[in-house]
């Protein structure tokens, strides 16, 4: 994290390696967090948490003592249902203490079951009706150019979501006025809630599709922090056009029977699985 952009050619292989001992703490957390309210979405949580990890922690700029300076990069977190993943690197990021992790879903808490900007330091829109995030980031995008900011708008999708008309109608849009300052990310972890996103409402050639809309397109290994990087960097390069980077990713990343399980996308751990799963994460928090 830091108030300078990301220098993707300094010492990748450290940030790497940094990056992923960050994931493996923020993995423990949100199955410890979700655990703890009963409630939540720690599939969907767990295949994003290293777009976000990179993001928070190397690409950004943004100061986590000032939420609202008014040059960070801005994230609209698109599937709001990832919150879990979005408060953890928030909250390993410095914007608030990680004990409060633990009041997810809460009466009272600032960590409510979809994001909210009003509530939480660091949301920079609030999200949870699916198909309306890349919309709102184009804006965000299309304000800062009329303010003459050079600060970056990151878009975290979800596959299912982009089943949305909404999506292509702002796909179409940020294409036509060349918003370059804009880069979007696919969760691609192949699953939504009533199964596989092939046979609940097929969206490949996903990558394609996005070209033919005059998006500048990535695809990558959304697991590793290299291929992340990397994305991250080239994204910022592209002039004219707006990038989508589809990120390959394993829903339940990191907890073996959660690992491409649909039923953990709304589904919370037993005491039994949670004792599991953290052990297989290296340990409880």
């Amino acid at each position: 994290m830091s108030l300078e952009r990301f220098d993707y050619w300094t010492d990748i292989d450290d940030n790497a390696a940094d990056l992923a001992g960050i994931s493996t703490e923020a993995r423990r957390w949100i199955i410890r967090m979700t655990h703890e309210a009963g409630s939540g979405h720690p599939g969907g949580s767990l295949s994003s948490i290293d777009i976000l990890i990179a993001l928070y922690f190397k690409v950004m700029r943004h100061d986590p003592s000032d939420p609202t300076w008014p040059d960070r990069d801005r994230l609209v977190m698109s599937k709001g249902h990832g919150a879990p993943a979005l408060y953890t690197a928030l909250s390993l990021a410095g914007y608030f203490v990680r004990e409060e992790l633990l009041t997810l879903r809460k009466l009272g808490s600032r960590l409510q079951g979809h994001p909210s900007m009003n509530k939480t330091p660091g949301i920079d829109m609030s999200t949870g009706s699916l198909g309306q995030g890349l919309s709102i980031a184009l804006g965000i995008a299309l304000g800062a150019r009329l303010d003459r900011k050079d600060h970056r708008v990151y878009c975290i999708l979800g596959d299912g979501e982009v089943q949305e008309g909404q999506v292509w109608e702002a796909a179409m849009a940020a294409a036509h006025y060349k918003a370059d300052n804009l880069c979007a990310v696919l969760d691609r972890n192949n699953l939504q809630i009533d199964g596989p996103t092939e046979k609940i409402m097929s969206i490949e050639p996903a990558l394609h599709k996005f070209e033919s809309f005059g998006w500048n397109t990535i695809e990558i290994n959304g697991h590793d922090f290299k291929d992340i990087l990397k994305a991250f960097h080239d994204a910022e390069t592209v002039k004219g056009r707006p990038t989508m980077i589809i990120a390959n990713t394993v829903k339940g990343k990191g907890v073996s029977f959660m690992e491409g399980s649909v039923k953990f996308h709304g589904k919370t751990t037993t005491p039994e699985e949670l004792e599991r799963a953290l052990s297989e994460l290296g340990g409880d928090i």
